[in-house]
């Protein structure tokens, strides 16, 4: 069974940086693309960052370009989330997911059939 496992969120002021990590077991980390999403109260859980099985293709939604940065090591099993600039709208829960598909980095969270068990980032203005 394969199991997500994420770390790293945190409270930090508008402006300032937090990395997320996301540790799969269960099965060989290179079958799966992976993704992050967010949700906020009283929002849908909605798209962030997604990267390719191989690391070669990445995704990112307009409002965090140029300061989230989707990775992802192999040796350890890990996908992270670099988040810089960090604002208070970014605040909410966030979640790493797997998928099986192939191809380009996955949008969709109907694609993800694997979640961790979600990360709080507050960011306070």
């Amino acid at each position: 069974q394969v199991q997500l496992v994420e770390s790293g969120g945190g409270l930090v002021q508008a402006g300032g940086s937090l990395r997320l990590s996301c540790t799969v077991s269960g099965r060989a980390f290179s079958t799966y693309g992976m993704g992050w999403f967010r949700q906020a109260p009283g929002n849908e859980r909605e798209f962030v960052a997604s990267i390719s099985r191989s690391g070669g293709n990445t995704s990112d939604t307009d409002s965090v370009k140029g300061r989230f940065l989707i990775s992802r090591d192999s040796v350890k099993s890990t996908v992270y989330l670099q988040m810089n600039c960090l604002k208070p709208e970014d605040t909410a829960v966030y979640y790493c997911a797997a998928t099986g598909a192939y191809g380009t980095a996955v949008r969709s969270r109907y694609q993800y059939p694997y979640w961790g068990q979600g990360s709080q980032v507050t960011v306070s203005s």
